[in-house]
C-alpha cells in the first residue's frame, strides 16, 4: 500500500512555463514535488510524465559528469510545449546513497572506476532508487497512464509494478561531453539505460 501524503500546492512560474507546484511527504519522511502543467481532464489518455530524482551537482550546481541536469531541462520544456503533464521530482539523490556517498562516488570515479564500480566498491547495489512515491503521487493526480519521458528500463518496470502503464516511452537524448562520457557508457552497457 502506498503511502504519500500531500502537503500543499501553488502557482509556480518557470523560465518554461507555468506549472503548479505541489508538495509531498512519503512513507519513509522523504520529500517530493510535482509540477503540473494544468488541471488535467477526468478523461486523460497518455499523460507526459518525467519522474527525475533529485541531483544537485547536475541540476543546481551545473555538473558536467551527468547529463541528469539536461534531462530536466528537456522534461521541463516538453512537458510544457505539450501543455499537460506531470514532472515528478524525488528525493533520491545519487542513485538512492545520498549525497556524501555520492561525492565519495565522484572521488572513485577520479581514481578510474566507473559510476558502477564506485558503487559497488561503497556496498552499494548499482542502483537504490524506488518508484513507488511516483506511482503514489500520479494516483493523487488519477494517471493511470503515461507517456514516460526516460531512458531507465527500470523506471517502467517499477512503475508498470505500482499500477501505472506506460503507454510509450519518449527518449531524453543524453549531451555527450568530456566528462559524461564513461558515465553514460556505463548506463548503457551495465544499467541498460536505452541511449
Amino acid at each position: 500500500m502506498r503511502r504519500i501524503k500531500h502537503i500543499g500546492e501553488a502557482d509556480f512560474p518557470t523560465r518554461h512555463g507555468n506549472f503548479r507546484i505541489h508538495s509531498f511527504v512519503d512513507s519513509k519522511h522523504r520529500e517530493h514535488v510535482a509540477l503540473v502543467t494544468k488541471e488535467l481532464p477526468l478523461n486523460m489518455g497518455e499523460v507526459p510524465v518525467r519522474i527525475h530524482s533529485q541531483c544537485l551537482t547536475g541540476d543546481t550546481l551545473g555538473s558536467l559528469r551527468c547529463d541528469c541536469g539536461n534531462q530536466l531541462e528537456r522534461a521541463m520544456e516538453y512537458i510544457a510545449k505539450k501543455g499537460m503533464g506531470v514532472l515528478i521530482y524525488l528525493d533520491q539523490e545519487g542513485r538512492g546513497i545520498g549525497l556524501a556517498n555520492k561525492i565519495k562516488c565522484y572521488q572513485l570515479q577520479d581514481s578510474g572506476l566507473d559510476t558502477v564500480e564506485a558503487n559497488l566498491e561503497l556496498g552499494f547495489r548499482e542502483d537504490l532508487r524506488t518508484y513507488e512515491s511516483a506511482a503514489g503521487i500520479l494516483d493523487y493526480f488519477g494517471v493511470k497512464n503515461v507517456a514516460l519521458l526516460t531512458n531507465n528500463p527500470e523506471k517502467i518496470k517499477d512503475l508498470e509494478q505500482h499500477g501505472i502503464r506506460v503507454v510509450k516511452r519518449v527518449p531524453l537524448i543524453p549531451k555527450v561531453n568530456g566528462y559524461n562520457s564513461n558515465y553514460l557508457k556505463a548506463k548503457k552497457e551495465k544499467l541498460n539505460h536505452m541511449i
